[in-house]
């Protein structure tokens, strides 16, 4: 007998991958810009450690703040909608099957085959439910992401982040651009590790996240040039 195939998948649904990352590069491309233009405007180390431990904490808020609030607001749009298909199933169960037969059918699946499995459907609302879920809004009911694991891992990743570019302004030294080497490093390596989660070439990711962010402090550091004279 066949033994079947044992793989797994990452957890793409838990609401904390995307935060992750957007947090991490969020707070790295923020501080770098923001001490790359301070100090652009010839301002010293103390000013731009003042700079980035403000960035650091107002970023880190800011987006918890954000994600917390955009997966709350989604995940209650989603509950919406679950409530209406309920009271459809309740008083309309015929034809929410029919809705059924015919997605599938669609999809290629004989339509006797596709009748008989809605009809079972009928007689247990709760998996009827999350199949006309799945196949109506595109979600699971039971696997919605978390709104306070996004908030946690926006806050403590944006704030990781952002340290980055502090680190030889609080061990003491005064170049602004060993800063900014040191954040731009940081750029590279988180680029790579999420390519890396992501099945990409961790150089490609690396070196995309570095060019984009560079871009951000350059800008930065042309305006505090210019209005620093």
């Amino acid at each position: 007998m066949t033994r079947p195939i044992e793989h797994h998948h990452a957890d793409v649904s838990g609401g904390w991958l995307r935060a992750a990352t957007f947090g991490a590069m969020d707070g790295l491309v923020t501080n770098i810009a923001l001490i790359a233009g301070v100090g652009g405007a010839g301002s010293g180390r103390h000013t731009l450690i003042l700079t980035g431990v403000a960035g650091l904490a107002a970023g880190a808020i800011s987006m918890a703040i954000g994600e917390y609030t955009s997966v709350r607001t989604q995940n209650e749009q989603v509950a919406a909608e679950l409530e209406k298909e309920r009271h459809e199933l309740r008083v309309n169960p015929e034809g929410e099957a029919q809705e059924l037969v015919e997605a599938w059918t669609a999809r290629g699946l004989p339509e006797p085959l596709a009748r008989q499995v809605a009809d079972v459907l009928k007689d247990n609302p709760d998996q009827a439910l999350r199949v006309h879920a799945q196949e109506e809004l595109g979600v699971v009911p039971d696997e919605l992401p978390s709104p306070w694991t996004a908030a946690v891992s926006s806050f403590v990743c944006f704030a990781a982040g952002a340290l980055i570019p502090l680190i030889t302004l609080l061990l003491g030294y005064e170049s602004l651009w060993a800063a900014l080497t040191v954040g731009g490093l940081g750029l590279f390596a988180t680029g790579a590790v999420v390519a890396r989660l992501t099945a990409r070439p961790w150089w490609r990711g690396g070196l995309r996240q570095l060019l984009l962010g560079g871009a951000a402090a350059a800008a930065t550091f042309l305006i505090g040039v210019a209005l620093g004279t």
